[in-house]
């Protein structure tokens, strides 16, 4: 099989790419490893920048993003006592749309067929050869059989565990890590949300996050030690917590329901470098993880695959090596903002077990800062929302 491009890996980042470059009328294959049916199953968040929005609206799979997504012209950070508004429409003219990932990525999975986007679905093994030089190929196997494609490009698209990152040479690679001491306990219930917009909480006895996936499903976080597991926490425990970390206001409006999924989320801050390397460009989680506060996980994913629709139709419709060339350096310059950011975020919101008094203080004279300040509002806003491409 000869293909321009082949993208590893059929989430969101890989689907988008692969629609953006059908579009173009550029020749790719996407592989995946697990089936469609699994790769919907994965609950993930759901805060879309005007980036990622604006990509779906591009490539006309908006409709039920528009149908069915919740425009939010703010957020707000809580103390245990009061909800801070940060009023990001009135501050920089922008909005994020609440949609969950794992409909996103319907929309992108069931438009592939119908727009000869090409998914190959349990693609075993997937092994990527000579990326280094002009002419990549991968090999995987399909129903028994070691299949092969050689292509001009190849995109890893498969998250952190995938195998596109590992064919980066160490001797070139940089890896840069921060493993946070705790984890997001998450619990998705059919009850209608406490606010109609998300609250991050930082209280005494920890972090919590009010969020939501439509106007009668929500999904509430608390921070739990890593060693925690799910099973010693019941839904009323949980909702227990929520009610005292969240804050009077909030706790007022939670509506409790049994869950329909719990789970744990570790949570690292982590950046490879650089994000090519010869033929091989990587996106999304290959390259980077943020933790989920500030939710750029996803618009960072987006963003990545901007900039290599971009570069890449640049290459095969222009003759134009100059994108492919500076990819990593441009998506690395706003990956690194990003991070820093959630980074920031999660400093903020969290309280870490090294933390003493002094910390604490300083936490609250910060949100109280916040609170006072519309320049501190203005650039909480701009990050949120998302940073110019």
């Amino acid at each position: 099989m000869r293909r321009d491009v082949v993208i590893i890996g059929a989430g969101p980042a890989g689907l988008l790419l692969a629609h953006l470059l059908k579009a173009e009328g550029i020749d790719c294959v996407v592989l995946e490893r697990q089936t469609g049916p699994y790769v919907l199953s994965r609950i993930r968040a759901g805060v879309l920048e005007q980036v990622t929005v604006g990509l779906m609206e591009r490539l006309g799979l908006d409709a039920r993003m528009k149908a069915e997504g919740l425009p939010h012209d703010g957020f707000n950070l809580a103390d245990g006592e009061r909800l801070i508004r940060i009023d990001i429409k009135a501050l920089t003219g922008k909005q994020v749309m609440v949609y969950g990932q794992t409909e996103l990525t319907r929309d992108l999975m069931e438009a592939a067929a119908p727009r000869g986007v090409e998914v190959i679905y349990e693609a075993a093994n997937v092994a990527l050869h000579e990326v280094a030089g002009d002419a990549p190929y991968v090999t995987y196997t399909k129903d028994g059989a070691e299949q092969r494609v050689e292509a001009r490009f190849v995109i890893g698209c498969d998250g952190f565990h995938g195998p596109s990152r590992k064919a980066v040479p160490a001797s070139v690679a940089r890896s840069f890590e921060r493993v946070y001491p705790f984890g997001w306990l998450g619990i998705l219930a059919d009850v209608p949300p406490c606010n109609h917009e998300l609250i991050y909480a930082n209280h005494d006895r920890g972090f919590a996050l009010a969020s939501q996936r439509s106007n009668t499903r929500s999904r509430y976080y608390i921070d739990v030690p890593v060693t925690a597991k799910v099973e010693d926490w019941s839904d009323e425990r949980i909702w227990d917590e929520l009610s005292v970390r969240l804050g009077p206001e909030a706790a007022a409006h939670i509506t409790r329901g049994p869950s329909i999924e719990k789970s744990i989320a570790p949570l690292r801050s982590f950046v490879f470098e650089p994000m090519r390397y010869g033929s091989l460009l990587l996106c999304g989680d290959s390259a980077h993880i943020v933790p989920p506060t500030g939710a750029k996980g996803l618009n960072l994913a987006a963003s990545d695959v901007h900039y290599a629709a971009e570069a890449l139709t640049a290459f095969f419709k222009k003759n134009d090596n100059d994108r492919v060339a500076a990819y990593s350096e441009t998506a690395l310059a706003r990956v690194w903002k990003a991070e820093r950011f959630s980074w920031s975020l999660t400093k903020l919101m969290h309280r870490f077990p090294e933390d003493g008094e002094f910390e604490r203080r300083i936490q609250m004279a910060e949100l109280d800062y916040i609170a006072s300040s519309e320049a501190a509002q203005r650039s909480i806003a701009e990050n949120y929302v998302g940073l110019p491409l």
